[in-house]
């Protein structure tokens, strides 16, 4: 893939429904301080001078060797000069996207796209994606309308197909990370059981060492 995505936990800085009291800074700090090397910028119905903002804030802060990856808005991830984004089923298609980020994206801007089982898995992976992500493995609170469960078996099927990375999404507490690592995600993107934790730093520490107690 042209980016290098680190293996681990891939941090959510989901702004999305969060109460006001949890900052940008509040979530990218610890996860940074944590050794996570991957943030994922998410504030689903913002607009995007909105997002830009925070955006511009995570990357005046951004350690060396991190990415900051964008959801859903493409526009933005160039604006700002990100990583990369992330795409879902409806949003601009990958193949649009890539057309965009051939005249406008840095080199190394990663492509990912959120897949929901073996067919999108497929076809996100022959459009050229860098990374997918794949899910919900477990019932997920994340979204209304969620997609139907994935399952262990079906993320380690798609584990052994896939050429790049796959990151397991969806109704991950911290105690199943194990297993999801066991069946072979290169990554895992968790919301709920890290950002809410007590003690944001210490719950995303406990995902890498799940990762790497399983090299």
């Amino acid at each position: 893939m042209k980016a290098c995505l680190g293996r681990g936990l891939y941090g959510m800085v989901d702004l999305s429904s969060a109460k006001p009291a949890v900052t940008p800074r509040s979530l990218y700090q610890p996860l940074w301080a944590a050794g996570v090397t991957v943030l994922q910028l998410r504030m689903k119905d913002a607009s995007a001078a909105a997002m830009l903002a925070v955006l511009d804030e995570i990357l005046a802060n951004k350690p060396a060797g991190t990415q900051v990856i964008v959801n859903d808005r493409l526009d933005v991830a160039l604006a700002a000069g990100a990583d990369g984004a992330h795409l879902g089923q409806d949003d601009l298609p990958l193949a649009a996207a890539r057309r965009i980020c051939a005249q406008h994206a840095k080199p190394g801007f990663a492509l990912g796209i959120s897949t929901h089982n073996e067919a999108q898995a497929q076809a996100a992976i022959a459009g050229g994606a860098d990374y997918i992500a794949l899910g919900p493995i477990f019932e997920t609170g994340s979204k209304l309308n969620p997609d139907p469960v994935v399952g262990l078996d079906r993320l380690r099927h798609v584990c052994q197909l896939s050429p790049v990375p796959v990151i397991a999404i969806g109704g991950i507490a911290i105690e199943r990370v194990p297993a999801v690592v066991a069946a072979g995600a290169h990554g895992v993107a968790i919301i709920a059981a890290v950002n809410q934790a007590p003690d944001v730093r210490e719950a995303a520490q406990a995902v890498q060492r799940c990762f790497a107690q399983n090299r």
